[in-house]
């Protein structure tokens, strides 16, 4: 399975984002065969759609799992649709919410949780 992790930097010690389309990388680890590979965040700076545009590349990237602490209205439609499952509640850092998701720590959520724009500087 593909779990998808939002991050400030690349790799398992990167300290999670909670944001998730204007997080900084995806770190996608795969828990079957263990590989662990980081990807920019291309939509970070977008004027708009910085959620749609990171929920068309994690579903692209294979993921079947998100870990985050806010998704927007666009980007759960997109990640609801394509059947990612989003869970919440992330803190630490990439391993740490890793950690938490295999003990089922993490909230798992079926609607948006954050505002259209919520993540914007």
């Amino acid at each position: 399975m593909k779990i998808c992790v939002t991050a400030k930097d690349k790799g398992m010690d990167s300290g999670i984002d909670p944001r998730f389309g204007r997080c900084a990388y995806f770190v996608i680890v795969d828990s079957e065969s263990g590989s662990v590979n980081s990807f920019e965040n291309t939509g970070l700076e977008a004027s708009g759609g910085a959620g749609i545009r990171a929920a068309e590349a994690v579903a692209n990237l294979g993921a079947e799992a998100l870990l985050t602490g806010s998704v927007g209205p666009n980007a759960f439609s997109i990640l609801s649709e394509v059947g990612i499952e989003v869970r919440i509640g992330i803190k630490g850092t990439v391993s740490d919410a890793l950690n938490a998701y295999k003990e089922g720590e993490l909230e798992a959520i079926d609607s948006p949780n954050a505002s259209a724009h919520a993540g914007m500087k």
